[in-house]
């Protein structure tokens, strides 16, 4: 999944409806303004410190970093800017939404003084999972192989793995499958690591679920179409659904704050999102059915409202940021 999902990325530009997928910042502006609002407001309760750094990983397009930045500029918060991207076909698209932006290709090269601001949005449903599979001789790791050296597959492999599942699915019925991702894992101690000693606040949002479970979510989109994810890798998209959980108990570990999990429709709608869309329909009236129809799609449960979720994980001398008073 790593090396697929690198070749993938570093050759073309997948977001939008020419590509093979749409992410929430591509929906509507709105969704990076209430964001760059929610900073805002943090930031102000924590009385502004001036040696703040933004980040973001992963940005797309830069699309909700530059609508963010905007929202935040109206108070007088221009922060440095630190994108961590790999892929140079991204990079370009990013440079030009925010050419202030400064680039890393690792989060341990991020500053390392001063308070960090992070947004991760679908950023850590594309790193590798781990999938572990129930056998009748146990639980083995699921491994890639080709299938008569033509079509790749999955299959169980040779070495026992029961340790790593947790005590309440070890007696699973065959053919379960458990995941877990030590990429996600490594990324969230480093960031959680940085809060701790930096201050600051992490604010994640993706697809996931909020307590752990049974069965595959690897999944592969081209085209906008669900796409077999053993076919032509490194050509589509491989993502999986996010655990947060698991990542969550890593910030607890540092005994830091946390909000959430809550659903992304909830969040938005405490943060504003009917509203600022009402004053967009009156700015402009000719593009209302497009602007209802963006807000829909960001909030209501059959779209993008249930599946994503929203996690923040904050220094505990800072404020408890806004929008978690719904929590799962």
């Amino acid at each position: 999944m790593r090396a697929a999902n690198s070749q993938y990325y570093d050759l073309q530009d997948p977001i939008g409806t020419e590509g093979d997928f749409i992410t929430a910042p591509e929906v509507s502006q709105i969704f990076g303004e209430l964001i760059g609002l929610w900073l805002a407001d943090i930031w102000l309760r924590q009385n502004g410190p001036d040696n703040c750094h933004y980040v973001e990983l992963g940005p797309g397009r830069g699309t909700l970093s530059k609508d963010a930045l905007r929202a935040m500029a109206k108070f007088e918060m221009t922060p440095p800017v630190h994108f961590v991207e790999t892929s140079s076909a991204l990079r370009a698209k990013q440079a030009e939404a925010v050419p202030q932006a400064q680039f890393y290709s690792n989060v341990d090269d991020l500053p390392d003084e001063g308070p960090l601001l992070i947004i991760a949005n679908e950023f850590f449903d594309a790193l590798p999972v781990r999938q572990l599979v129930a056998t009748h001789a146990g639980w083995r790791e699921r491994v890639v192989v080709r299938d008569r050296g033509t079509k790749f597959m999955a299959m169980p492999g040779q070495y026992a793995m029961d340790n790593l599942v947790p005590a309440d699915f070890r007696n699973a019925p065959a053919n379960s499958i458990y995941e877990t991702s030590p990429d996600s894992s490594g990324v969230m101690y480093e960031l959680t690591s940085r809060i701790h000693k930096q201050g600051g606040v992490l604010l994640i949002i993706d697809y996931g679920y909020a307590q752990p479970g049974l069965g595959s979510t690897l999944q592969s989109v081209k085209n906008h179409k669900f796409a077999d994810p053993f076919e032509d890798p490194g050509d589509r998209d491989l993502t999986a659904h996010v655990n947060f959980l698991e990542i969550a108990n890593l910030a607890r570990m540092r005994d830091l704050q946390i909000g959430g999990p809550v659903e992304q429709g909830k969040w938005l709608s405490v943060l504003g999102i009917n509203q600022r869309a009402a004053t967009l329909v009156e700015a402009s009236p000719d593009k209302a059915e497009e602007i209802i129809a963006a807000r829909s799609r960001l909030v209501d449960g059959d779209e993008m409202g249930s599946l994503f979720k929203v996690l923040a994980v904050s220094h505990p001398d800072w404020p408890r940021p806004e929008g978690f008073d719904a929590a799962l």
